[in-house]
């Protein structure tokens, strides 16, 4: 017996070690964290318990034979974060530099199975050079294995990836399937093909942070949500944001102690809105100023600014908030934010998360590199996930909602369960000017007369009370109590229950 626990905690040993204090060190020497690091941060204290800390590669090619690590690059199983059970694997690039051979896959589809019989999150860690090489195809296998998890547990249990180092070619679409990506500086990066490929076929120069960093995913292609600065800083926002998220699609999300007021005014929110109807103002200063303490954990703040999205909690339970920005691009709807936002409203309507949608739309974005780009069904997208949405879903237009942007933004004729008004709210098919325009082409030689008919326009539609003389505005709202009306709305809709015809799914148009 004394034999047997002997060669127990040698393995154990081994296998806490990974690659070796060498390659450790080489890992620290790149301000990078182990994959053990990570996890120690990522859980609670104490809480993991891990899986397949034994299993090692079945591969005999290229004297594989001769090198075995015990773990095979990737440490999984599952502990607490804040308490709530999470599922995770950690892949270890001082092993073989984290590569997925066919065994690494298995352990990884093991928690996977896991996570979706006793529905509970998964937050994959990736920082690997890519498939095992030596494997072949059973490597490839083994990646299209974890795709296949992904997809099934996509809209069942939240799904978190965090980029911590190179995740390139077929490693990309796991993350890519994901809910979520978390990426870090200057020492993660994300792409189909490296530098070295595309130079040899497009002959372009391009450094691998330049094509596929932190910065490039997170602002430019919107595949990342965070650019955060390092490791740690990665990990505990990843802590703090599983806050927000309920275990998997049947369980309601957590609520948590609140001793901020439901019934608090805020004065200041009555004079955001400039006089001016051509100034902007911050929507993000609405948002902080009616959550609970003023906490909002936005996501992708850097890409398609002009469209605001993240979580706040009212009254201790999370909402999603959907918003268009003034500040940027005058908060015009275009290809990025109705992708950015229609992802969003997908997500929180599959994880049973109310959606609050907060409007100052002038309109889609015109011009011809929209057009050509598909404007028409990228702008569907946003549409498409407002209407097929059951959560409930509280609108309210602080200024401008014109055109087709004002029925796409959660409006009544979507589904919209409360919609509310500023009296600075104007709604129309467009502004009074370019109606006047329209309108009264024949007078345009008159600057007299086509200002009063401007005016005219404006007193008729620049305000709320004609779409809420139809119904389309349930009330016109102090903007003071927007955190109140707001949180009643919430509290109505609690038990709200409704259900779209059966179909195996619908077509979205992608």
């Amino acid at each position: 017996m004394q034999d047997v626990l002997q060669q127990l905690q040698e393995k154990r040993a081994a296998a806490l070690l990974g690659g070796g204090q060498q390659r450790i060190d080489a890992q620290h020497g790149k301000g990078k964290l182990t994959a053990r690091e990570r996890l120690a941060i990522l859980l609670d204290d104490g809480s993991f318990e891990e899986w397949d800390m034994f299993v090692e590669h079945r591969c005999t090619d290229f004297g594989m034979e001769d090198q075995k690590v015990t773990g095979d690059g990737v440490i999984t199983g599952y502990g607490t974060i804040n308490g709530r059970l999470v599922f995770v694997f950690s892949q270890d690039f001082t092993v073989f530099g984290g590569s997925l051979s066919e065994a690494h896959a298995e352990k990884i589809c093991k928690v996977m199975d896991q996570a979706m019989k006793v529905g509970a999150p998964l937050i994959g860690i990736n920082d690997s050079g890519g498939a095992r090489i030596q494997e072949g195809v059973a490597s490839l296998g083994g990646y299209a294995e974890v795709f296949q998890r992904n997809m099934l547990a996509s809209g069942v249990i939240p799904q978190i990836s965090l980029i911590m180092g190179p995740c390139a070619g077929g490693a990309v679409y796991s993350p890519a399937i994901t809910d979520f990506v978390f990426m870090v500086k200057d020492s993660s990066y994300m792409f189909v093909t490296g530098p070295d490929v595309v130079k040899t076929v497009t002959h372009e120069e391009v450094t691998a942070e330049q094509l596929g960093g932190a910065i490039t995913h997170s602002s430019r292609s919107g595949v990342a949500d965070l650019a955060l600065e390092n490791d740690v800083e990665a990990l505990l926002t990843t802590r703090r944001f599983f806050n927000f998220l309920p275990s998997n699609n049947r369980d309601k999300p957590p609520v948590w102690p609140c001793e901020d007021p439901a019934t608090r005014e805020e004065a200041s929110l009555d004079t955001l809105v400039p006089d001016d109807p051509a100034k902007p103002y911050d929507i993000k200063e609405l948002i902080t100023k009616i959550a609970d303490e003023g906490d909002f954990f936005e996501v992708q703040p850097d890409y398609a600014k002009n469209m605001v999205i993240g979580f706040i909690r009212l009254e201790g339970a999370p909402v999603g908030v959907v918003a268009n920005q003034p500040m940027v691009l005058a908060g015009c709807l275009d290809i990025s934010s109705s992708t950015k936002g229609a992802r969003f409203v997908r997500f929180c309507d599959a994880f049973s998360i109310p959606i609050l949608t907060l409007v100052d739309v002038p309109g889609f974005m015109p011009g011809t590199t929209q057009e050509y780009g598909g404007i028409i069904k990228h702008g569907a997208k946003l549409l498409y996930a407002y209407a097929e949405a059951t959560v409930p879903k509280v609108t309210l237009i602080t200024r401008k909602a014109y055109g087709g942007a004002y029925d796409v933004m959660a409006s009544k004729h979507l589904r919209g369960d409360v919609n509310m008004a500023w009296p600075s709210a104007e709604i129309a098919v467009m502004g009074p000017k370019g109606a006047v325009e329209i309108i009264f082409r024949k007078a345009l030689g008159d600057p007299a007369a086509i200002a009063a008919r401007t005016e005219e326009y404006r007193r008729k539609f620049a305000n709320p009370f004609i779409a809420g003389s139809r119904g389309y505005i349930d009330d016109v709202i102090m903007p003071r109590q927007t955190r109140a009306r707001v949180c009643r709305s919430l509290a109505m809709l609690l038990n709200k229950q409704v259900t779209n015809p059966w179909r195996k799914h619908g077509n979205i148009p992608l």
